[in-house]
């Protein structure tokens, strides 16, 4: 999956933002938390968090390293051409860190992002 395609699948989750931060980086968000971030460039590597028990087991594949500054908070950074992971694993992993980052907000938040009472 390449920064483009995350980009394009991240902005398809339930209220999911986009910001430029950084200088030059892609900093996708829900309820003001970040959940998802990469370089602006099409070939950039990227990053989201992941579930604590996978996190060992997703950084010993080749291309998945931890994530500068945030790895204590058991994010990943993807390197797009040495990556082996499938596009829809990828995918299922961005929307595992969406759903991690919506669960840390207060209920009020989730309620109104999500749209239900």
């Amino acid at each position: 999956m390449t920064a483009e395609q995350l980009r394009k699948y991240c902005m398809s989750l339930p209220g999911a933002t986009e910001n430029i931060q950084w200088g030059e980086d892609r900093v996708f968000k829900i309820g003001g938390k970040m959940f998802a971030c990469s370089g602006i460039e099409k070939d950039s590597r990227y990053s989201f968090k992941v579930e604590d028990a996978r996190f060992l087991e997703l950084t010993d594949l080749e291309g998945v390293h931890p994530a500068p500054y945030l790895a204590r908070a058991k994010w990943v950074q993807i390197e797009p051409k040495r990556c082996k992971l499938s596009k829809k694993d990828l995918q299922a992993l961005v929307k595992k860190s969406h759903e991690l980052v919506l669960a840390k907000l207060t209920k009020k938040k989730q309620r109104e992002i999500l749209g239900s009472d």
